[in-house]
């Protein structure tokens, strides 16, 4: 499970040559990360991606895991959505506000520098709280441990019918794996991912699917009066 594609070469290296490259200045912050191994979206979930902003049409994106900006930049290219992104190493916080200062977004991306939860929590205390101001497309791509973390604070703050993606919920195929079959230490992260998508999938208030896109993704859409309804019972 080295490789970061869960399906085999052949099959990638076909799907890739329909890959519809994106501006190219953007296209240059894909092959740097590519030749500097930076983890950003793979082309497929890109594409899945594409296809999703444009169903939505958001008003408002909430990111988790900025990294060097890339994802965030493609939003702004797709849509004319309002963009929250929140980084919470500062390097990669400093590179991504250079990067999307020089594609131009800086208008429409908005970056924090802080923890995820923390960040979160604070939203929560403020008069943010969810109303038809909310965001109508979330995309989690952070530490893959705190996934339900993060999902159970981006709930209050998202609008009715609102997307959640998460990406990277295969870990390389990892979660697959039967626990006690992988390396001691993937166990913890295979529990925490396999519960995780658990959770999502016995949700009353969210409809979601588990796709075998890019490293694994995953796609809920909320009901916000079913949501209501649960967090009252």
């Amino acid at each position: 499970m080295d490789s970061d594609n869960i399906v085999s070469e052949l099959i990638s290296s076909y799907v890739d040559a329909f890959y519809q490259e994106p501006d190219p200045s953007l296209m240059e912050l894909r092959s740097f990360a590519e030749e500097h191994h930076v983890p950003i979206i793979q082309k497929d979930t890109e594409e899945l991606l594409r296809i999703l902003v444009a169903l939505q049409k958001p008003a408002r994106i909430l990111e988790i895991g900025t990294a060097i900006g890339y994802s965030a930049c493609f939003f702004a290219e797709c849509c004319k959505a309002d963009i929250l992104s929140i980084e919470r190493d500062e390097s990669l916080y400093r590179t991504a506000c250079s990067n999307i200062r020089q594609l131009g977004h800086s208008g429409q991306i908005f970056v924090i520098n802080g923890n995820a939860q923390d960040v979160l929590e604070e939203m929560n205390d403020s008069e943010f709280r969810a109303s038809e101001e909310g965001f109508d497309f979330v995309f989690i791509d952070a530490a893959k441990s705190h996934y339900r973390e993060f999902w159970d604070l981006c709930l209050p703050l998202v609008s009715e019918d609102a997307l959640i993606v998460c990406d990277n919920v295969l870990m390389r195929g990892l979660t697959a794996i039967a626990p006690e079959e992988a390396a001691h230490k993937h166990r913890t992260s295979i529990r925490n991912m396999r519960d995780f998508l658990q959770f999502l999938k016995e949700l009353p208030y969210a409809d979601t699917c588990i796709l075998t896109v890019g490293d694994g993704v995953s796609i809920s859409r909320i009901d916000r009066e079913a949501y209501q309804e649960f967090i009252r019972s």
